[in-house]
């Protein structure tokens, strides 16, 4: 039976595939953006965090970002890490990824990537269900074979909360 620490599931690095040139650098892109979801429903803030520069920046926009400013800002990891502690409201949450694409040039690159958000807490003795469809519009940079987030661009195209059942 094959046995692997369950942190090589995220690697971001290109060296952690067999896989090289463009193809290594969209797959450990991919598996940056899947380690943000794993972190956050893990309430790993400082590994969620450490997936950024040190300077790196999460926006966070309540519609498209053409046409409205930021709700939030946070810049650098410390931000970063305090921000996430509004994850620790939710009894649980659930991070579903979907399509995504990436430009890649050189050790910069952009990206786009969908997620469908559940989160789910209680209030006044009833359970609630939150569900987000969320955009992130990414731009990432390659440091030595590892590749992190610059800046994170998370906008919440829309939500619905409702009662659920226990």
């Amino acid at each position: 039976m094959l046995t692997l620490p369950l942190d090589s599931l995220y690697n971001h690095s290109v060296s952690a595939t067999t896989l090289t040139g463009e193809a290594a650098d969209r797959l450990a892109i991919r598996k940056l953006v899947d380690a943000w979801a794993h972190c956050a429903d893990r309430r790993h803030a400082e590994q969620q965090a450490s997936l950024f520069t040190p300077n790196g920046v999460v926006n966070v926009y309540d519609a498209d970002p053409a046409t409205h400013k930021p709700t939030s800002t946070m810049r650098g990891r410390h931000e970063i890490v305090t921000a996430l502690s509004v994850l620790n409201k939710y009894s649980g949450s659930f991070h579903f990824n979907g399509q995504s694409d990436v430009v890649i040039h050189s050790d910069d690159a952009i990206g786009e990537s969908y997620c469908m958000a559940h989160q789910l807490w209680e209030e006044n003795g009833q359970r609630k269900l939150q569900t987000l469809a969320i955009r992130y519009y990414d731009r990432f940079v390659r440091e030595g074979d590892t590749w992190f987030f610059k800046e994170r661009n998370l906008i919440i195209d829309w939500t619905d909360t409702r009662p659920s059942a226990a």
